[in-house]
C-alpha cells in the first residue's frame, strides 16, 4: 500500500503478546510498506531499505542565521519588516507584550510561514523553500501549545523528535534511541520516561517538549515560552541548559519569553517588539532600559544592575508607588 503522511509516528508499536496499540501520526515521507502479522508479531517489508545519513552530530557545523526584512500580514494583523542575525552558540531572546507579533516572527524564522517580503536563511538556505522533511532536520520548533490527541508515554513523545532522520523503514535505530536517552537525561526526565504525558504536570510536559526538540538535533532551536508553568528553579535550569547546549552542540537558540530578568542573564542578543514591529535590538544592556520597558509594557519599572553579574535587573513598581532611582 502507498500512503502520503504529514508526520508519521508509530505510537507504542508492538506491545506485549504481539498486540499493536498505538497510532500513526505525521512525518513527511513517501513510503511503501506492507504489514505481515505472523505469530502475532509485526514485520515490516520495505524492499530497498538503505537508511539515510542521520547527521547525528553537529561538531563540525557552525550554523549562521540571517533574517532579512521578513514581514507578514493576516487580515487583521501585520508584522512590520524585521531583520537580525545570529551565529552558532548564541541565544537570542524575543520580548514584547501579548499581541506584539512574537510568535508570528518565530514562525517566519522557522520557515513554516512564507514571508510577505524578505527571507530567513540558515547557512545560506532559504528556510521556507526547503521541503518539510529537510527543514525539520535543520530547525526544531517548540510552540507554546502542543495539542495531544493521545496520551503517549514520555519516551515515545520525545522519540517523535527523531522522525525527520528516520530511513525508509520508519523505525528508530540504536543511534536514534541513544539521542532519545540523551534528551531525556538533559531535561531530567529519565524517571518519567514510562509515564504517560497526560499523567505528568504542565511543567514536566514543558520539559518533555524541550526534550523532543533536542532529540531532533537541529542547527536552529526555536522555543515559544519554554519556561511557562515552570517554577523558578526549573526556569533558571532550563535557560542554563539551553545556554550550555547551544555552546557545546553549536546550535542557535531563539527564545520567546516574558521573563525579562532571565532574558537579561541568559541571552546574548534581544529583540523588543511592540505594535507588531521591532522597536529595539541589541545586547541586554542596550534593550532593557526603564523608560522603554515602562512604555512598552504599560507599567512603571525600574532597572538597576545585578551585583553578581552586572547585567540589567528589572523591577516592576506596585500601583500607587513612585518609581525610585535605581541604586548603583
Amino acid at each position: 500500500m502507498r500512503f502520503w503522511f504529514v508526520a508519521l509516528s508509530l505510537g507504542e508499536r508492538v506491545a506485549r503478546k504481539g498486540r499493536v496499540r498505538g497510532l500513526w501520526s505525521v512525518t513527511h515521507a513517501h513510503c511503501n510498506f506492507s504489514f505481515d502479522f505472523y505469530n502475532r508479531r509485526l514485520k515490516l517489508e520495505t524492499g530497498n531499505s538503505k537508511l539515510e545519513n542521520r547527521n547525528s552530530t553537529l561538531e563540525t557545523v557552525r550554523p549562521h542565521l540571517r533574517v532579512e526584512g521578513v514581514a507578514f500580514r493576516y487580515p487583521h494583523f501585520e508584522l512590520a519588516s524585521t531583520s537580525f542575525e545570529a551565529g552558532a552558540g548564541q541565544v537570542v531572546g524575543i520580548l514584547g507584550p501579548n499581541g506584539s507579533g512574537k510568535s508570528t516572527l518565530l514562525e517566519l524564522v522557522s520557515g513554516h510561514l512564507a514571508p510577505l517580503t524578505g527571507r530567513a536563511l540558515l547557512d545560506g538556505e532559504v528556510l521556507h523553500r526547503l521541503s518539510p522533511r529537510l527543514r525539520a532536520q535543520r530547525v526544531g520548533l517548540a510552540r507554546q501549545e502542543t495539542i495531544l490527541l493521545f496520551s503517549l508515554r514520555v519516551r515515545e513523545f520525545v522519540r517523535h523528535g527523531r522522525h525527520p532522520h528516520l530511513g525508509r523503514s520508519m523505525f528508530e535505530s540504536a543511534d536514534d534511541e541513544s539521542w532519545v536517552d540523551w534528551a531525556l537525561e538533559k531535561t531530567h526526565l529519565q524517571e518519567l520516561a514510562e509515564r504517560r504525558v497526560m499523567e505528568i504536570s504542565s511543567g514536566e510536559f514543558q520539559r518533555a517538549v524541550l526534550a523532543r526538540t533536542l532529540a531532533q538535533r537541529p542547527r536552529l532551536v526555536l522555543l515559544d515560552e519554554p519556561t511557562a508553568n515552570l517554577d523558578i528553579g526549573y526556569q533558571v535550569e532550563m535557560f542554563r541548559l539551553l545556554r550550555r547546549l547551544a555552546a557545546s552542540e553549536n546550535f542557535i537558540a531563539v527564545i520567546i519569553t516574558h521573563e525579562l530578568n532571565l532574558a537579561s542573564e541568559m541571552t546574548d542578543y534581544l529583540l523588543l517588539l511592540d505594535g507588531r514591529r521591532s522597536i529595539k535590538q541589541g545586547a541586554p544592556t542596550d534593550v532593557l532600559q526603564a523608560d522603554l520597558l515602562s512604555r512598552v509594557f504599560r507599567t512603571p519599572v525600574t532597572v538597576d544592575r545585578n551585583p553578581h553579574t552586572g547585567r540589567p535587573r528589572v523591577h516592576w513598581v506596585a500601583a500607587g508607588e513612585s518609581p525610585k532611582s535605581p541604586q548603583s
